[in-house]
């Protein structure tokens, strides 16, 4: 979350017309992320969320991305859910951004994630995984393989400012990548960002998953991926492999992973560590000048992926034969 867009209390109030939920109370700005504009807004009828679409988020699939969140609130999972307007619809506009109203959950996000919230992570993205199988909308992922060269290329020569030869030993991972990425393993709807800041919890029980603006229909196996990269490495970037072990087992006991997906498991977390390599580098090389946001450092997943670059096998990740 971030805020790139500001909001006008005139503007808000009179956006808040549209919706059965109370006058204006009071509102702010939320700092954390870099994608979308985000507001805290107090109403007479609660707390709500305020999202202004930006960036990289296209107005043509936030059908998708609301609707996927009603469909898996309604199969069990604790998400947001969007606020209809007094007309039926979910989607508006304000300060020349599409924007959506969605409701707040209660939580706190982990800072220091231990063993046991990677269990319930693990847990929840099974669950997740199962919910949406009969989502009827498919979305391809826009930030998967095939988008990595053209990420890299957009960051060009200025990479090696953020790390000297920094942009030499991309093109080479690139290479590789693009030559041995699994493409014919389950798929399915994935979250793609599940990060600790897109989970929440109350004490040790998780209390609900929210940011479902990078969902899209992808291999299963990449998203549990993705979260062995957020969850289970220390601050030092060294792999912690109890918090692996208790995230995968606790998503194989909801859904089993295939030999095939355990194979592929390493290729996919280097994918996913050089997925979050990219989009943090053209971030940090392109904030917007005023921007609430501070840019996330693009060399964590440049030494997560030197990591999975020496992993010999699933096992090496906790997987337990």
């Amino acid at each position: 979350m971030a805020v790139y867009t500001d909001v006008s209390a005139d503007d808000l109030t009179e956006f808040l017309s549209r919706y059965d939920i109370g006058k204006l109370r009071s509102y702010k700005g939320i700092a954390e992320g870099v994608e979308n504009s985000n507001f805290l807004v107090h109403t007479d009828g609660g707390n709500f969320i305020l999202t202004l679409y930006e960036k990289r988020v296209a107005e043509q699939d936030l059908p998708f991305f609301l609707g996927l969140m009603e469909h898996l609130a309604a199969r069990g999972i604790t998400c947001p859910q969007p606020v209809k307007n007094k007309m039926g619809g979910m989607l508006g506009r304000i300060a020349g951004r599409p924007a959506a109203m969605v409701t707040f959950l209660d939580g706190l996000w982990i800072r220091k994630p231990n063993a046991g919230h990677c269990a319930a992570v693990g847990e929840a993205l099974a669950r997740l995984h199962l919910a949406a199988r009969d989502f009827p909308i498919r979305r391809p992922n826009a930030l998967s393989v095939d988008s990595w060269r053209p990420l890299y290329e957009h960051a060009g020569a200025r990479g090696d400012s953020v790390r000297p030869g920094l942009c030499n030993e991309i093109v080479q991972e690139l290479d590789v990548l693009e030559k041995f990425w699994p493409r014919d393993l389950p798929d399915g709807v994935i979250h793609a960002d599940l990060f600790p800041d897109n989970v929440f919890f109350l004490g040790d029980r998780l209390s609900g998953l929210i940011d479902f603006y990078f969902a899209c229909t992808d291999t299963l196996a990449y998203d549990v991926a993705i979260c062995l990269n957020c969850w289970c490495f220390e601050p030092d970037h060294s792999y912690n492999v109890t918090k692996g072990r208790a995230l995968l087992k606790a998503y194989m006991k909801v859904r089993a992973l295939s030999e095939q997906e355990r194979a592929a498991l390493p290729m996919l977390c280097r994918g996913a560590a050089m997925r979050f390599l990219l989009t943090r580098l053209v971030d940090w090389l392109a904030v917007p000048e005023g921007a609430l946001v501070k840019p996330k450092d693009p060399l964590e997943y440049f030494r997560k992926l030197r990591f999975h670059q020496s992993v010999a096998s699933a096992s090496d990740y906790g997987f337990e034969s």
